[in-house]
């Protein structure tokens, strides 16, 4: 977990903790990501900092990539846009909008609703907004649902993919990009995906191709 939240009771261990201990000083962090969800994290060392970043989050100058492996074929490219609630406790619908693109597909032969083989894809998705869950919940309206995701996603998939060794939400937050605070200095920072999100990469022929690729234009 990040921090803690209401949504984290029982939870001892947080990354905000532990980085304030490796670092000596106060942490501040500028968003977050689900529980399951593996990647990158914007975080500042200082108050001033920090709201300069969140500030850019919200002007939607922050390129998030996110990498996730969903249940079907979808589109080569296709963009969500549908409102969501804020998740338990905050009922009001706000506008979400996600941006996707699929870099690789792959056919499995593990029968599932009366196939005999089950279709799977590589997207890079990119939300344009930050709301709870919002990628999860996208690909679930879509019926395109993350695999591994036992809260909005399909549980035949998950099982499948829990037969080839692969027990983790496919969910990975690949790449930031955004303009540094004090200097105007465009970074770009990534993450690699873990040993079993590698794994479910191995599946998909040519993902490797896919990912050293430039994105789709973000006009979709």
């Amino acid at each position: 977990m990040a921090h803690a939240s209401a949504l984290a009771r029982g939870e001892r261990d947080f990354l905000a903790d532990r980085l304030r201990e490796q670092f000596g000083g106060p942490v501040y962090m500028v968003h977050r990501l689900d529980r399951a969800t593996s990647g990158c994290l914007l975080l500042a060392f200082d108050r001033d900092t920090a709201a300069a970043l969140g500030r850019a989050l919200m002007a939607g100058e922050v390129d998030k990539q996110y990498l996730a492996v969903c249940r079907g074929w979808p589109g080569p490219a296709f963009t969500i846009d549908h409102p969501l609630d804020g998740g338990p406790g905050k009922p009001l619908k706000k506008p979400a909008l996600t941006r996707f693109e699929r870099l690789a597909t792959c056919e499995l032969d593990l029968p599932s609703a009366g196939f005999p083989t089950s279709r799977y894809a590589l997207l890079r998705a990119r939300p344009v907004t930050g709301r709870f869950r919002q990628i999860r919940r996208h690909l679930k309206h879509a019926s395109h649902h993350l695999v591994g995701d036992t809260s909005h996603g399909d549980g035949r998939h998950n099982r499948h993919f829990r037969t080839l060794g692969i027990h983790r939400m496919l969910l990975h937050a690949w790449r930031l990009g955004f303009a540094h605070p004090a200097t105007g200095v465009p970074m770009r920072v990534e993450a690699p995906p873990d040993a079993q999100f590698r794994r479910a990469l191995a599946l998909f022929p040519g993902a490797d191709d896919a990912l050293a690729a430039p994105p789709a234009s973000t006009t979709a």
